[in-house]
């Protein structure tokens, strides 16, 4: 089995390089430990890098920009079909590690933005979204449904993405399951507030439930989705719309959306001199420091 190289390049380059370093070492813990758990079949690597320059050709690169237009953030494919993604990297926002950890696990999961599931049909009910009669053909996009960073998790002091498990597509629920890996998700098909979900419906058309306005109730969008697209993940986001596209990044980044217990955690640490906290990572994981 050939090993993704995912590699973080910051092409702002005001992200401070201790940090930078320290947010692969915690986004490699989660791609070698955390969802090989759940997604069999992925073998993968998370390192950072000055530049593109001199990478092995099996790199998938996660560029850290300073700005980009809608639609062009996330996912994408190179005239070689390789996958890559883009970042946005603000100074005093360390949330863009969320960002990365939502690009990164999603690319892993669907390394070509074409993989599908066959599940049960779901629909807006109310104030929420449930189980509907039929069956729908859902993008598997591991984060979207868990993407709000009030659902985020951290790995030694850096912030990652909840992502879904298989079982998200389960025909019913069952006791003792996963269907995300922090459980935040409960039961099959569920959308959280701050997420959302795509799919095509029973008559062939490309829809989502869009749940990124936590304060309002879920709506649908209808997208136009050209039937010719090489990759439906890079089409569908494509197609969005601007404020729908705003709306979900913003989620990423919400301030206060973190957890209680993992905002205390994380200041705890970052209340450490920036220079010292590579090593106070390395001190706590119990390697030898320099």
């Amino acid at each position: 089995m050939s090993i993704a190289n995912i590699v973080i390049i910051d092409r702002t380059k005001e992200v401070d390089p201790n940090f930078l370093s320290s947010a692969a070492q915690a986004l490699n813990i989660q791609v070698t430990q955390h969802l090989p758990k759940y997604w069999t079949g992925i073998s993968a690597s998370v390192t950072s890098a000055p530049s593109i320059g001199g990478l092995p050709g099996n790199s998938w690169p996660v560029f850290l920009v300073k700005t980009l237009p809608p639609g062009e953030g996330g996912f994408h494919m190179d005239k070689h079909n390789q996958p890559y993604a883009k970042v946005i990297a603000t100074p005093g926002d360390s949330s863009w590690t969320i960002d990365a950890s939502h690009e990164i696990v999603e690319m892993l999961v669907d390394p070509y933005g074409n993989r599908m599931q066959t599940s049960q049909a779901i629909a807006i009910q109310g104030d929420g979204v449930f189980d509907a009669r039929g069956t729908f053909d859902y993008l598997v996009e591991a984060c979207d449904p868990c993407e709000a960073n009030d659902f985020a998790y951290e790995i030694d002091g850096i912030e990652v993405s909840d992502f879904i498990t298989p079982d998200f597509y389960a025909a019913a629920a069952r006791p003792g399951i996963q269907y995300s890996y922090m459980g935040s998700i409960t039961r099959p098909r569920q959308l959280l507030k701050g997420g959302y979900i795509s799919y095509i419906d029973s008559g062939g058309k490309w829809r989502q439930i869009l749940w990124v306005d936590p304060g309002r109730p879920p709506t649908y969008n209808d997208l136009q989705v050209a039937s010719a697209s090489r990759s439906w993940r890079e089409a569908v986001h494509s197609v969005m719309g601007v404020e729908a596209t705003r709306a979900k990044f913003a989620q990423r980044r919400k301030p206060g959306g973190l957890n209680e217990t993992i905002r205390s955690r994380l200041e705890q640490r970052r209340a450490r001199e920036p220079e010292h906290y590579e090593a106070a990572l390395r001190e706590r994981r119990g390697w030898t420091v320099d």
